[in-house]
């Protein structure tokens, strides 16, 4: 078994997600206004950030989950997009937020995007921690970007690999 501290070289700190999530919070809400916002969250590896999002945005927010998979338990994105899960929440006429933890190839996200569209929700925007913008194969518009990151297998703070990392406090890049 690969151990964290031969594997994982921190890309991006606890303490610079954080400051960042806060950021994201406070310019969610004054774009929204008072609108009631539904959060969509990407399982399994947007609900971390999701829930510290949730926490950093004022006024009423509700929030729902969605599993979507392209990856297995590679390290790079099959295409092939599947529901594991779908919304219990009904977004008709909802301020729809789709929160995901990385956006690499598009795929996933152009996939769901369609989805939500055709719930006719009153608007759907994205909110992404990390953009892969390297690996881009389709293009899809991210309206609140945490980090941009290269293009490499991250770990950490919700995100994994065959299901390992999940717990890191930071974001780091998975060697060999």
């Amino acid at each position: 078994m690969i151990t964290v501290q031969s594997a994982i070289k921190p890309l991006i700190s606890e303490e610079q997600i954080a400051a960042r999530v806060a950021e994201l919070g406070k310019q969610i809400r004054q774009d929204y206004g008072d609108k009631n916002i539904l959060l969509v969250g990407v399982l399994k590896g947007a609900a971390v950030f999701l829930s510290d999002l949730l926490r950093a945005i004022d006024g009423e927010v509700d929030y729902d989950f969605v599993a979507i998979s392209s990856y297995g338990n590679g390290t790079k994105s099959s295409g092939v997009v599947r529901i594991l899960k779908d919304l219990d929440e009904s977004p008709i006429g909802r301020h729809v937020l789709i929160v995901e933890d990385i956006v690499d190839s598009g795929l996933t996200l152009q996939f769901l995007l369609e989805n939500m569209r055709m719930h006719r929700t009153a608007s759907v925007k994205v909110c992404a921690l990390l953009d892969k913008v390297a690996r881009r194969v389709v293009d899809v518009p991210i309206d609140y970007t945490g980090f941009e990151v290269p293009d490499v297998f991250v770990v950490g703070y919700g995100m994994d690999y065959a299901g390992l990392y999940r717990n890191l406090p930071y974001i780091g890049v998975l060697g060999e």
